[in-house]
């Protein structure tokens, strides 16, 4: 449970702090597959970084729970994105809990393999074998060459296209702050543990 941030208890939270804490612990998030809070009631992975910084955390949160709860996006194709991202920048805590995620909707085991090996599963759909070679340019850094554009319209359309470059996006700021406050995926479950959708 160690992080180079200190751990905000809600008794000692800011006013913004607490409303931004409030938002996480009774949203839609609270009743997922995998751990937002801990057991003294401190926020779990990125939200505790988030609280820091309570107005564009604020933000942020609410981004994130529009691509999770609100987006156009299949759920698997959502969830192998979140996963490839996490595999992609070796992030311990989104692997931890997206890869459970993906597993509530579908995502097989020897798919999360494929993933975290850095290649595309071959069972996919090609939605989301497109999705995932966008996912893959994008954290890449390269450009986007026309003939992934193209494939990404013609199996997401406009909307999807959007979706999965600011899903890749948000996704790696998360990284980002859990690489900073050096957050680790929690010891006390495995995949198992957790089956309830978020």
């Amino acid at each position: 449970m160690s992080s180079r941030l200190p751990l905000l208890h809600p008794e000692n939270m800011t006013a913004d702090q607490r409303s931004l804490y409030n938002r996480i612990a009774a949203g839609p998030r609270a009743n997922g597959p995998f751990r937002i809070m801990h057991d003294d009631a401190t926020l779990a992975g990125p939200f505790n970084a988030l609280a820091h910084a309570p107005l564009i955390g604020d933000a942020v949160q609410e981004l994130g729970s529009a691509l999770r709860f609100k987006g156009k996006l299949q759920d698997r194709t959502r969830e192998l994105v979140i996963c490839a991202v996490a595999a992609a920048l070796n992030s311990e805590y989104e692997w931890y809990a997206h890869s459970r995620a993906a597993v509530v909707v579908g995502v097989t085991e020897e798919e999360l393999t494929q993933l975290k090996a850095g290649t595309i599963p071959q069972e996919a759909s090609d939605a989301e074998k497109s999705a995932l070679k966008l996912t893959r340019e994008l954290i890449a850094e390269a450009g986007i060459p026309d003939s992934t554009f193209e494939d990404a319209q013609q199996h997401l359309g406009h909307e999807g296209t959007v979706e999965v470059t600011v899903l890749v996006g948000y996704y790696r700021t998360l990284a980002g702050l859990l690489a900073v406050a050096n957050v680790k995926a929690p010891e006390d479950q495995t995949p198992e543990d957790t089956t309830q959708p978020e």
